[in-house]
């Protein structure tokens, strides 16, 4: 069974003790994803943190951590106190591997 890196990283969050959720949504027509803020795939809640998640190959992290530090909404997410993170997906020894940056 193939996995996306969504599906990937919702369960690592859940095995951590998150309660987490895909908060991008598909756009009919435009046959687009939209992320929450541009850049959030996932929202993850734990014990007084909010964790915003973006996940994507490990190949692709760096693109997406400039795409974070782009965004016109990143500075007010900082001063919520969230935790900002990417996850970087890719297989090593045939196993799921997660690489995480932490961007907050």
């Amino acid at each position: 069974m193939a996995y996306s890196p969504t599906q990937l990283s919702l369960k690592k969050l859940r095995a951590d003790g998150y309660i987490a959720e895909v908060v991008e949504k598909w756009i009919p027509g435009a046959n687009i994803r939209k992320d929450l803020f541009g850049f959030i795939d996932i929202v993850a809640i734990r014990d007084g943190e909010t964790l915003g998640v973006q996940t994507t190959s490990k190949s692709n992290m760096s693109a997406r951590i400039r795409k974070i530090e782009d965004s016109d909404f990143i500075s007010a997410i900082r001063k919520a106190n969230w935790t900002i993170k990417v996850h970087g997906w890719h297989k090593a020894d045939n196993r799921w591997v997660c690489a995480v940056k932490n961007v907050s």
